[in-house]
């Protein structure tokens, strides 16, 4: 990585904000180069060609998002509503983490720049939206090449005209939103946890439970997904199953490595097909298997061991896939193994013919618990002469061995609609367009002596997405086997 951050011009920069100062642009403390001499700044402001892109159309999320932002309008009449994506966040010095735009933004803009903010000031009739971006990197006062957010060292931003045409939103400059905002004492709401600096200008503006109260309304406008955001799903899972052929294909690889060459297999299916992972992949191998979030990945690959891969791709506009499968890494399943497989599939298939419209958020839930009850009844690992199912699931004692619940939204957020009601969604009746999990598992934690020796170490999950529809539901990630036999032979037919 090039580390050279060149000192800056003294030149009064044109393209600052209006009633900016004029700020020199910060350098490395450490840089290697020393002052710029006038001819080198001279020679760097001209000779450069005109790159505005014309003919620009619409990204295909614009009428969807205009669609959301009339909902959002609706619920808030007479009061501005402030959304930021968020800032870079540091990670060492000069470099930063990856930036993902916040959910809420991209979900009610499309657009996924850092630094910016959607506004919806309160006019008659509803709000009038704007984009507050940052503009081209200038080249008069030398930004473009002396900053290390300039365009030559992180890539070339649109600018505020080309934005408009491809969001439908009019742009301002962001660098003057904090203080246009602060100036008047209009009623304001805002998107907590992502922008500092604009919650800090607007403080006495802004109400904590107001505020609050924003953020769960938009993630509860995200429960029920449109047409398009259930066709960027189904590419998710598409490219999601590509992963998985990927892993299955290399593990001669990663036994002879890691979990490590698991997680990397994917991830770059991931960044090939999408933006990235929709979030840590879990690559966990043998007794790493009971672990729920694995996602070190730092363990052995051995042979007669089951791997759980838990893993989901995000696509470039950020919607990600949640997909598990647990897979005999020498290809096939022992006699025990097949045993616990097999019970968690069954649990799944209870579960996923639960979802369907009019029922409720947890009867797949239910559904998936009393089939994984009723086999570790079966199994003597709870004893049926003290308990009955009803008994079990009424006292819980299932989840010593199950731990997590066997679902929840998906879409922007891996767990998507978190801040939503409760009312609205554990406690609520599905709808056509709703997505979800149903992920039943079993985990025999390798210090677990209740149960034989056979079984500690080993670890089941089988996760699949679902959408709701008019009459029932569709697996969105059926491309990838379920049923045991089918693993094996799929395992067998990219091995062979």
């Amino acid at each position: 990585m090039t580390e050279d951050r060149s000192p800056a011009v003294s030149e009064n920069p044109e393209g600052t904000a209006e009633g900016e100062e004029d700020e020199p642009i910060k350098s490395r403390k450490n840089g290697l180069y020393g002052d710029i001499s006038d001819e080198l700044a001279a020679s760097m402001r001209t000779g450069w060609a005109d790159t505005e892109l014309h003919g620009l159309q619409p990204v295909a999320q614009a009428p969807y998002a205009a669609e959301r932002r009339a909902k959002l309008s609706a619920a808030f009449p007479g009061e501005r509503l402030v959304v930021p994506a968020g800032n870079l966040r540091t990670r060492a010095n000069d470099t930063e983490y990856a930036f993902r735009a916040a959910s809420e933004y991209v979900h009610l803009t499309g657009n996924q720049t850092e630094d910016a903010v959607l506004v919806a000031e309160p006019v008659e009739g509803g709000h009038r939206f704007a984009l507050y971006l940052l503009p081209r990197s200038d080249r008069e006062n030398g930004e473009f090449w002396l900053s290390g957010q300039g365009e030559l060292w992180v890539g070339r931003r649109n600018s505020h005209a080309e934005a408009e045409k491809l969001y439908g939103l009019p742009v301002r400059d962001v660098r003057k939103a904090a203080e246009e905002l602060a100036a008047d004492t209009v009623p304001t709401r805002l998107v907590r946890g992502y922008d500092a600096g604009l919650e800090a200008a607007l403080a006495e503006q802004l109400d904590e439970e107001k505020d609050q109260e924003l953020t769960v309304f938009l993630s509860g406008l995200r429960l029920v997904k449109d047409e398009w955001e259930i066709g960027e799903l189904r590419a998710a899972c598409t490219s999601t199953v590509n992963g998985f052929t990927d892993v299955v294909r290399e593990l001669g690889r990663a036994v002879a490595t890691s979990e490590r060459w698991i997680e990397g297999t994917f991830w770059r299916r991931a960044r090939v097909e999408g933006n990235d992972v929709g979030y840590g992949t879990i690559a966990a191998a043998g007794p790493h298997a009971t672990t729920l979030h694995w996602v070190r990945n730092d363990g052995d690959v051995r042979p007669g061991e089951l791997l759980l891969l838990d893993a989901g791709v995000e696509t470039h506009t950020l919607y990600t896939a949640d997909v598990t499968r647990t897979l005999p890494i020498n290809g096939t399943f022992t006699p025990l193994q097949r045993k616990i497989y097999d019970a968690v599939y069954d649990a799944q298939e209870a579960g996923i013919a639960a979802v369907r419209p009019g029922g409720g958020f947890r009867d797949f839930h239910d559904a998936a618990q009393r089939v994984l009850a009723e086999r570790l009844l079966e199994w003597g690992l709870i004893d049926a002469s003290v308990y009955d199912v009803e008994k079990v699931l009424e006292l819980g004692l299932q989840r010593r061995w199950t731990l997590h619940g066997t679902g929840h939204m998906l879409g922007l957020d891996v767990h998507d609609c978190a801040h939503a009601r409760r009312e609205n969604y554990v406690d609520a009746v599905l709808e056509p367009g709703m997505v979800l999990t149903v992920e039943p598992g079993l985990y025999f934690q390798a210090d677990d002596l209740t149960v034989p020796e056979e079984y500690r170490g080993v670890g089941v999950r089988i996760e699949d997405d679902i959408l709701v529809t008019a009459d029932g539901n569709e697996n969105l990630s059926v491309g990838l086997p379920r049923q045991a036999d089918e693993v094996e032979a799929w395992m067998a037919s990219l091995n062979g």
